[in-house]
């Protein structure tokens, strides 16, 4: 049950943002408020519960990444940014805006999350080009900006849902042309 209310929750978010009520949740899983408080305190509880599945998930999804050993760098890279958690509809800008005007402590949980991953992604990118996975006529503070920008694109979920594009579709992409565009040709 626990998790059909998360599920539920994440599809609140989806379609209200946190002003969602626990009533839309009931209602949404014809339950009683008492089935909702036997598992969760608040919605606070709820959202925070939400927040930290997704950070946990994508902090395995990440570490499995960055300790494969058979993966270069390069594979690497692209398979950190395209990391998406199960709850991924949290990733959407008008909710990460609600999150932070309401919701500040969570929101500060999923940014600092969100840096350290950006913080990777340099860490790898920097070892691709001294081991010429990546030219160096570029600078690193330009590519990482590039990418950064075109990741915050996909922020933007409405846009890709109106072009019946899914977001991973969307984020594999976005990283197949940036990342693609630095690699010299023997490389590819």
């Amino acid at each position: 049950m626990k998790e059909k209310i998360l599920r539920a929750v994440v599809e609140e978010i989806q379609e209200s943002g946190m002003r969602f009520t626990v009533d839309d949740v009931t209602k949404r899983l014809g339950i009683s408020k008492k089935t909702i408080y036997e598992h969760f305190v608040s919605k606070e509880e709820i959202i925070q519960t939400v927040i930290d599945q997704v950070l946990v998930e994508t902090d395995q999804k990440t570490n499995e990444i960055m300790d494969n050993l058979s993966l270069t760098f390069i594979e690497k890279i692209k398979q950190l940014m395209v990391v998406l958690p199960e709850y991924y509809q949290i990733y959407d800008r008008p909710v990460l805006e609600g999150l932070k005007r309401y919701y500040p402590e969570q929101w500060q949980k999923i940014n600092d999350s969100v840096e350290e991953d950006w913080l990777d992604i340099e860490e790898l990118l920097k070892e691709a080009m001294n081991h010429g996975e990546v030219v160096q006529t570029y600078s690193v503070v330009i590519i990482m900006r590039l990418l950064r920008e075109a990741f915050d694109t996909t922020f933007d979920q409405s846009f890709f849902y109106k072009n019946n594009i899914t977001v991973n579709q969307a984020l594999t992409e976005i990283v197949d042309l940036v990342l693609y565009g630095m690699i010299p040709d023997n490389k590819r």
